[in-house]
């Protein structure tokens, strides 16, 4: 099971998932006082305070931090609008109101931030372990040709991911693919390789049966975390 710690300071506590840590660093870099990796433990949230903590917390690109208010300031806003965005050799990062789903349409859990796997290497499915370094996963990170459900009419503003058994994740609601040079998609439904072998990236292409795609989702953390 994924082990998620629990820092309690002055009107806030601070949530890490090791698991979903990749180190982006922005929290090292936004609040070095706070967050140090050469520390035990490395979060000291009696540091700083409350809003500066929220803030540099939400940079966090993969959700492994979070946060509540205990002081009865303001929860993390909803994004203005949903984003898929494309890296370059690695996974999907998420900005958006996601509710993710089961092969089985169950709800699982809701996130602001998340990255998501497409190699098909994580143990953390469906998100990022940082195990596509290992694997050796290289993709540009540019839009392949969209096969894509265009915007039309209105749409509820959140965003459902359904992770197709052995599949991949089909998305519905309105949102934006964004490339790793910036090219922009809109859409209200789609299905994005998380296999890795597909040869239309982002996009699936069935690519996952040919290769005995498995993946039993969700999981919950197996494997050594990569984080502090």
């Amino acid at each position: 099971m994924a082990k998620i710690r629990h820092y309690d300071g002055d009107g806030i506590r601070v949530a890490y998932d090791a698991h979903r840590c990749l180190h982006a660093e922005e929290c090292v870099h936004g609040l070095p006082v706070v967050f140090d990796p050469k520390r035990r433990p490395w979060i000291d949230v009696t540091a700083a305070r409350a809003q500066e903590l929220a803030d540099v917390v939400r940079r966090c690109p993969t959700g492994a931090l979070r946060y509540d208010r205990l002081d009865g300031g303001a929860a993390e806003a909803l994004p203005p609008a949903n984003r898929i965005s494309v890296s370059r050799d690695g996974p999907l990062y998420a900005v958006a109101e996601m509710k993710l789903l089961d092969a089985e349409r169950r709800p699982f859990a809701s996130e602001i931030r998340a990255a998501l796997c497409r190699c098909g290497a994580s143990r953390n499915k469906p998100f990022c372990d940082g195990r596509h370094v290992d694997a050796g996963f290289a993709d540009e990170g540019h839009l392949g040709v969209a096969t894509l459900k265009t915007p039309s009419g209105e749409v509820a503003p959140g965003l459902e991911i359904r992770l197709r058994r052995d599949g991949p994740l089909v998305l519905d609601g309105r949102f934006t693919v964004v490339g790793s040079d910036g090219t922009t998609v809109e859409a209200s439904a789609a299905a994005l390789c998380r296999c890795g072998a597909s040869k239309n990236k982002p996009y699936c292409d069935g690519t996952h049966r040919e290769i005995g795609f498995r993946a039993e989702d969700p999981t919950a953390g197996e494997g050594t975390p990569p984080g502090p």
